[in-house]
């Protein structure tokens, strides 16, 4: 039977992305909040709630309160827990090892923690469109519901592949029933897709739509009209053996005034070697930075590696790229406009 599975954001920027992987943890925020070690029900939190969230709003309230009693009372040992890092663009999934705890000694914002074995980190580009919608609420903590997103979560720690909804057919045998949050009692965590985090499932969605369009040459393609975009007179290599050198890029009328770019293109996840071969060729050609171009993110030997050489390499990750697309968007050819269409939409900021 599968394990009950939950999601926990580690920030608003994702500041508690590294600090979580490091501490075998999980949670964080409600500054204000005291130590909940001793409450045990809904209606004791509901109180502590009241009496700090005084000036919010009955559903402001009501919020805070499923989500802390998910995190103080319905979030157990064993269960599947999934944290959308926002500083990697990856997903880190584990499982919960400890119960609620109160890290006193901690920053206001490193406090209200969960204990977890974080297992696997997979780039949110290994998920299905419809995963990450369902991924994608604006609640902190929430337990995901729909499109048989426990035993696809429970699949992909496994493998680090999302085979889909269909493949992985929901039945009794596979889909946990959720705990209770109190009798009779709604709880939003257990429906976290009536708050979505519309800005998040859009970028998902070109995410998803760069994915199927660009792959391979196209994708390099893409990469050198962005810099283009930005500025850069750039020169790409044709398809097939490439030396290592996928594009070339500089500033000036030709191209050779700094910064002058070495950039390596990359669908697959990037391994140290990629790395070292990059430091190389910015050495040899005269360049003044290696730029390396990633759909699939960075192993975390090659992310100590950039970190050593983060004067002379530098990465786009798919959120750089997406961000880059966003940003430049009116700047790039019908090539690329015709297979991304996008247009803006304006809505009211949330409170």
């Amino acid at each position: 039977m599968a394990s009950t599975a939950w999601v926990i954001r580690s920030g608003r920027y994702g500041e508690r992305d590294e600090w979580a992987l490091e501490n075998s943890c999980s949670g964080g925020g409600w500054r204000e909040v005291p130590d909940l070690t001793s409450t045990g029900s809904r209606e004791e939190i509901q109180r502590i709630v009241d009496e700090v969230y005084a000036q919010e709003s009955d559903g402001a309230r009501t919020n805070a309160v499923s989500q802390l009693w998910a995190l103080r009372g319905r979030i157990a040992v064993g269960d599947l827990l999934a944290m959308p890092m926002k500083t990697t663009r990856e997903i880190a999934i584990g499982r919960v090892t400890s119960p609620y705890t109160y890290l006193a000694e901690n920053e206001p914002a490193y406090r209200h923690v969960v204990g977890v074995e974080w297992i696997r980190q997979v780039p949110r580009s290994a998920l299905k469109q419809d995963l990450l919608y369902t991924l994608g609420s604006a609640l902190t903590i929430f337990s995901p519901s729909r499109n048989n997103a426990a035993a696809r979560l429970e699949h992909v720690l496994q493998t680090g592949e999302d085979v889909g909804s269909h493949t992985l057919a929901s039945s009794p045998a596979s889909t946990p029933a959720p705990r209770p949050s109190a009798p009779g009692a709604p709880d939003v965590v257990d429906e976290p897709e009536s708050q979505p985090d519309i800005d998040m499932i859009a970028r998902d969605q070109i995410s998803s739509r760069i994915a199927e369009e660009f792959s391979g040459h196209s994708f390099a393609h893409l990469v050198a009209e962005l810099l283009r975009a930005e500025g850069f007179d750039t020169d790409e290599a044709p398809p097939g053996a490439d030396g290592g050198i996928d594009i070339t890029a500089g500033r000036g009328l030709l191209g050779l005034e700094s910064p002058k770019l070495i950039v390596q293109v990359k669908t697959p996840q990037i391994g140290s070697e990629v790395v070292a071969q990059l430091n190389g060729l910015v050495h040899t050609h005269g360049a003044d930075y290696g730029l390396l171009a990633t759909w699939s993110g960075l192993s975390k030997p090659a992310r100590d590696a950039v970190k050593h050489q983060r004067f002379r390499v530098k990465v786009w990750d798919s959120t750089d790229i997406v961000e880059a697309v966003l940003r430049n968007y009116e700047k790039l050819p019908e090539d690329i406009t015709e297979r991304l269409p996008l247009r803006r939409v304006w809505m009211l900021k949330d409170a």
